[in-house]
């Protein structure tokens, strides 16, 4: 058990973290407190003069908004956002990997299909192209519980991906393409063996489109239908049952193979982040992703406002100038957005991610990026764009979770792993999501949700790379078939959330 009563991130820093709550008075470093610090709240060590720079992981992450004494509780009401500057330096922090020898590589059991891809789990999918088929795609897949699927012990179930989209939107554009991305995308991910896709009939996402656009044949294991055309509700279920009954023994037939730990795809996100987050969860998070790496597989990070303030330190790992220069164009593209909208990029954190410590996106973000480890940037993606890239990777995609994982999952993610500090239940699929709690009292409160306990790292005196090496041997058991906490929970049948780009008309 640690008796530290503060952590100091980085000799430059003129703040450290309380470990737990501290009263006035108390003595830290060469300073008093003079108020109450809750925990993992930040704590001056000098006087900062208003203005003045603000500094944590030896990075900015604000400025004084008024004069701050040695000993003050440094938080919102006295701690200044402002925009980052865009000085940009590219691939000169390049660390080079050390693959793991070939017959040293790690592997676990996946299935493995036609295309040469491999999947974790082994679903048969209903997607819906709009949200008026979605009633009709739940009730199709509610029709094979335990009791219908106790004869198929190789598929691991039968779910709906509905949404609220597809209509009342252009036929063109960014939203139109990012929703046509995420459905060509879930119905060739390798973790889907048959899909079934039901529409309405008069929308403006055409699954004929889709099909034509992204060269989809109809087959056993590929079928499509529309309530107008089949004569209403009903008959769309009855028929859609009969369809999904005759995909399940093709299914079926397919099983688990040693497959190499580079098939891995890993979508990494945090959520719920507390100022813990960037200390023990996401830094652990990120060793494990430095070792999948090594083994020729890959982590994408994601959440594009949730790097900003941090590009930065990505942009010096890009692999060229070009990989670089997609991600600042990502940046500067949401800086427009949310100009447009009248919003700040400050909007994130949220208010729990403020009362767990985290003051401003860019003391939010520096943490954030610590989940991608320290291997290079080796591509830079759109939103449920196909990665196409072995090792570390980023794909463009809104802070809020549930429809960050949706584009990871469409871009080719077999595993999520999801840090938190103030806590989640969040669960995926057809891709399941390994949670990590950043600290031991979440964990024990939230034992039924956690995987991994990060906390050690403080509480006991873990070393990150420990914990970073469970997390890694705990992605090749869930890899291999063993049930993530969510997802025995059952987790993941209402998560899939396209991100709505543009007007709603």
């Amino acid at each position: 058990m640690s008796t530290s009563k503060t952590v100091r991130l980085a000799p430059a820093d003129n703040v450290v973290i309380a470990v737990r709550s501290l009263e006035a008075g108390v003595a830290v470093e060469e300073v008093t407190t003079r108020a109450l610090i809750p925990s993992g709240h930040k704590i001056a060590t000098q006087d900062i003069a208003k203005g003045a720079a603000v500094r944590k992981y030896a990075q900015l992450i604000g400025y004084a908004a008024e004069d701050i004494a040695a000993g003050d509780h440094v938080h919102t009401d006295n701690l200044e956002f402002r925009n980052t500057a865009h000085d940009y330096e590219f691939a000169t922090d390049m660390r080079p990997v050390e693959p793991v020898a070939p017959d040293a590589r790690a592997t676990f059991m996946g299935y493995r299909r036609k295309s040469g891809r491999v999947g974790t789990r082994n679903y048969v999918v209903v997607l819906t192209s709009v949200n008026c088929s979605a009633t009709a795609a739940h009730y199709i897949a509610d029709a094979f519980g335990p009791e219908e699927l106790a004869a198929y012990p190789n598929v691991d179930g039968v779910v709906a991906f509905a949404h609220g989209t597809g209509c009342g939107m252009a036929g063109d554009g960014e939203g139109f393409a990012a929703l046509q991305r995420l459905l060509w995308g879930y119905a060739r991910h390798p973790n889907v063996t048959g899909v079934l896709m039901v529409g309405l009939g008069c929308e403006s996402n055409q699954l004929d489109f889709l099909f034509e656009a992204y060269g989809l044949e109809q087959g056993p294991l590929l079928k499509s239908m529309n309530i107008q055309s089949t004569g209403g509700l009903k008959p769309t279920v009855a028929k859609g049952v009969e369809m999904v009954h005759a995909m399940l023994p093709h299914a079926n037939a397919i099983q688990r193979e040693p497959c190499p730990a580079s098939e891995i795809m890993l979508g990494l996100q945090c959520g719920g982040s507390d100022a813990w987050s960037g200390i023990t969860a996401n830094p652990a998070l990120g060793h494990a992703v430095d070792l999948l790496v090594a083994q020729g597989g890959t982590g994408v990070l994601a959440e594009t406002p949730e790097v900003y303030g941090a590009e930065h330190l990505l942009t010096r790992r890009a692999c060229d100038a070009a990989t670089g220069r997609k991600l600042v164009d990502h940046i500067l593209w949401w800086e427009d957005y949310v100009k447009r909208n009248k919003g700040s990029m400050n909007n994130n954190p949220s208010p729990g991610n403020k009362r767990g410590g985290l003051s401003t996106i860019l003391e939010k973000s520096l943490g954030a990026v610590a989940k991608g480890g320290t291997t290079p940037l080796m591509g830079v993606y759109d939103y449920g764009e196909p990665i196409d890239r072995k090792g570390f990777c980023f794909m463009n995609s809104p802070g809020y979770d549930p429809a960050s994982v949706t584009g990871e999952i469409a871009s080719g993610c077999n595993l999520i792993c999801f840090t938190t500090g103030r806590g989640s239940a969040f669960g995926s699929k057809p891709a399941p999501t390994i949670k990590i709690a950043t600290n031991s009292a979440l964990y024990e409160r939230q034992t039924g949700d956690m995987d991994v306990n990060a906390g050690r790292i403080t509480d006991a005196g873990l070393a990150i790379e420990d914990v970073g090496r469970e997390i890694f041997e705990l992605l090749l058991e869930v890899a291999s078939g063993r049930p993530s906490k969510s997802e025995a929970q059952g987790l993941g049948d209402y998560e899939f959330v396209p991100w709505l780009i543009g007007a709603v008309m």
